[in-house]
C-alpha cells in the first residue's frame, strides 16, 4: 500500500486533489483500472464534487447544517464530535476507474478532500488495481 500527504489550512476546507492523483497513475504500470483511496483519519472525508465557484462553501454549510444541537458525548474532546459524525457521513473511502493513466470522472466531477478538523497534515492510502 501507497500514501502520500495533504496538507490543509482551515477548519473547514474543500481540497481538490484530482490532479494529485492524476499525476499517481501517470506513474503507475496499470494503464487502466481502479484506484482504491482511504483518508486514514476520522475528521475529514472523501468524494466527488462539482467546483463552480462558490460549490466549495455550500458543501461546508450544507453538512454543518445537517447536525442537530445536541450534547455530544465523545469522551477525549466533545467540541470536535460533529467533525466525527460528518467524515463518517461524507465518507472516508473512494474507489475510482482510471483509463489511460487517468481518472474517468464526469464532466464537472473533482475528487475532493473535505476538511472537518484542520489545519492538519492528512494522510490517504491507496492501492491500485
Amino acid at each position: 500500500m501507497n500514501t502520500f500527504d495533504i496538507i490543509t489550512n482551515e477548519k473547514d476546507e474543500v481540497l481538490d486533489i484530482t490532479d494529485k492523483i492524476n499525476e499517481i497513475l501517470k506513474k503507475s504500470k496499470e494503464s487502466n483500472g481502479t484506484i482504491v483511496l482511504n483518508v486514514l483519519h476520522t475528521t475529514c472525508g472523501l468524494t466527488t464534487a462539482d467546483l463552480d465557484p462558490g460549490t466549495d462553501k455550500d458543501i461546508l454549510e450544507a453538512l454543518r447544517k445537517m447536525l442537530p444541537k445536541i450534547s455530544y458525548r465523545h469522551p477525549h474532546d466533545p467540541s470536535h464530535t460533529d467533525d466525527h459524525i460528518l467524515s463518517s457521513i461524507v465518507g472516508t473511502s473512494l474507489a475510482l476507474f482510471f483509463e489511460n493513466k487517468k481518472l474517468m470522472l464526469g464532466t464537472w466531477q473533482r475528487v475532493i478532500l473535505i476538511e472537518l478538523n484542520g489545519p492538519r497534515e492528512r494522510a490517504i492510502a491507496y492501492s491500485i488495481f
